[in-house]
């Protein structure tokens, strides 16, 4: 079987960032699948590599958060233009999987099953138009139904969808009612992220603080305004506990230059990394904090840094709701952060510290969850057979053609 596996933001370990797709295509590349990947980079001309047994093509379409909103609009139709004219001189699959945001990429899909009757499986990251909708508040009803066509078009002409959170499943259902959708989450490399110096609980003091760290985007969605808050507030009350940033965004600039940080003695931002920096910064930290502002579309959204933390073994902070503060509750392996009340949180670390090893434990259950229900290989498998039946359907729709 060839795939084309279609995303705009493939990264690899090396170059850091959300690499879902690099193991995912490994994976299927591993089970014998040929597997090519489509996807952007910022260089002026079209390339290609292989990754392992994964070629991937790099069309000359540059992305960056910092662009303009229309700006982005551009740099999402070019990849899809630019996409559809690499395939035209490549030899046709057998299925095309295609991962958004942006939701433009499925344009490619509709595409080729119109031209060439292949079939293709979409992949629902986040919810658009949904999200944008609701973080730029669009009100023109017009630009929203043009939106809402577009993406139910999409999913209709997808052979199967696969949701990424049980919101995103729920949410596609209620649009698309009888589709058939999957749910795989994001998943915890438990190869590559391991606990450090299990049992290990720092004490709140001067010569060993407690470290409370986020790792990810620093973007306009992320809120981490409330970080700065919440370092702020434990600096007021006496707490020699550090705080530390580490990643990239259009949002790094403002936050070094907010209120919020101003006689901060506690708070450090470290600058972006790829994997093993990564990996090394969640292994000095106590505690990892998730940040999202309160939107209810983002609840619904399966944030790559959690499932790292997971396979870290280390427990977590949260200020959202929605299927991961369920899994973090029921599981014991994390806090939530009520932004209106700061005290809150820091007086239950604080317990969690005066109880000895409830840190230390809530890490070991957040292990076990990574290696038990959100593994690397158990993600793979679920696709592996999910694509294996999205093909056995094409060759039996083929013989009623023919």
């Amino acid at each position: 079987m060839k795939i084309y596996y279609v995303h705009q933001y493939y990264r690899t370990p090396s170059e850091g960032g959300a690499i879902r797709s690099f193991h995912l295509a490994q994976g299927l590349a591993k089970a014998g699948i040929a597997v090519e990947i489509i996807t952007g980079h910022d260089q002026k001309n079209y390339s290609r590599r292989w990754d392992g047994q994964v070629k991937v093509h790099l069309v000359p379409v540059s992305y960056d958060n910092n662009l303009s909103t229309f700006k982005r609009i551009l740099a999402f139709l070019k990849f899809v233009r630019m996409a559809k004219k690499l395939i035209l001189r490549m030899e046709k699959p057998d299925l095309f999987y295609i991962s958004s945001t942006p939701l433009t990429t499925g344009f490619i899909g509709l595409w080729a099953k119109k031209k060439w009757g292949i079939p293709y499986v979409f992949e629902v990251r986040d919810l658009w138009p949904d999200a944008p909708i609701q973080i730029k508040g669009i009100k023109n009803s017009l630009i929203k139904k043009l939106l809402y066509r577009w993406e139910k078009n999409i999913y209709d002409g997808a052979s199967k969808i696969v949701a990424l959170s049980p919101g995103i499943k729920a949410a596609i259902s209620e649009k698309c009612q009888g589709k058939d959708i999957a749910l795989i989450p994001n998943f915890s490399d438990t190869e590559f992220f391991q606990p450090q110096n299990p049992g290990a609980l720092k004490e709140a003091d001067q010569q060993n603080p407690l470290a409370i760290g986020y790792a990810g985007a620093i973007g306009e969605v992320n809120g981490l305004n409330q970080f700065l808050e919440l370092a702020g507030q434990a600096q007021a009350s006496g707490k020699s506990w550090q705080f530390s940033l580490m990643g990239k965004g259009n949002r790094v600039d403002n936050l070094k230059k907010s209120k919020e940080i101003k006689g901060l003695k506690n708070l450090h931002f470290i600058p972006f990394g790829d994997k093993g920096m990564v990996r090394n910064f969640m292994g000095g930290m106590d505690l990892i904090y998730l940040s999202f502002i309160p939107l209810p579309v983002l609840e619904t959204g399966s944030p790559n840094k959690f499932f790292d933390a997971l396979a870290m073994g280390k427990p977590v902070i949260l200020n959202f709701k929605g299927w991961i503060w369920d899994i973090v509750r029921s599981h014991e392996i994390g806090l939530f952060h009520d932004v209106n009340c700061h005290e809150k949180v820091l007086m239950e670390i604080q317990e969690w510290i005066n109880q000895g090893d409830k840190l230390s434990l809530a890490g070991e259950k957040a292990r076990t969850l990574a290696e038990e229900k959100f593994s690397k290989e158990l993600a793979i498998e679920k696709l592996l057979e999910i694509l294996k039946l999205s093909h056995d359907s094409k060759k039996v729709l083929s013989g009623f053609i023919s």
